[in-house]
C-alpha cells in the first residue's frame, strides 16, 4: 500500500512563513544547526534564516549556544516543543519523496574508511 503524501503548502500557512516552517523543519530533522547551514540548505538568505531562529529563541521554541564561533541551535525542552516534535515528525514521514531526497538526507559525516 502506498504512503500517502502531502503538500507542504499547508503547513508553510500553519507557521506563517515558508522560511519558519524550513527552519523547524530543519531543526527536526538534525536536531540542531546553525543559520547559514540552514540557509545554505533551503536556498533561503541568511537574515531569513536569522530572523527566524531568534523569533523562535524569543518565544521560548528554541535555545541557542555559542560552539566555537558558532552559534548553534536546539529546541528547548518542554512539552510544547515535544507535542511541536511530534507533529513535525509526523508531517516529515508523509512528505513527497523529492521532497525528503532534496533537503532531508545530507550527509552528516565521512563515509568508512575504505568504503567505496
Amino acid at each position: 500500500m502506498k504512503k500517502p503524501e502531502i503538500s507542504e503548502r499547508p503547513l508553510v500557512g500553519l507557521f506563517g512563513s515558508e522560511s519558519a516552517y524550513q527552519v523547524l523543519m530543519y531543526l527536526e530533522n538534525y536536531g540542531k544547526g546553525y543559520a547559514s547551514q540552514m540557509a545554505r540548505a533551503y536556498g533561503i538568505s541568511l537574515n531569513q534564516a536569522q530572523n527566524q531562529l531568534k523569533k523562535f529563541e524569543a518565544v521560548g521554541l528554541l535555545v541557542s549556544r555559542i560552539e566555537g564561533t558558532t552559534r548553534m541551535y536546539y529546541f528547548k525542552e518542554s512539552p510544547v516543543t515535544e507535542g511541536l516534535r511530534t507533529f513535525l515528525r509526523s508531517m516529515r514521514g508523509v512528505l513527497p519523496r523529492e521532497t525528503i531526497e532534496r533537503y532531508y538526507r545530507e550527509r552528516r559525516r565521512p563515509r568508512r574508511f575504505g568504503k567505496r
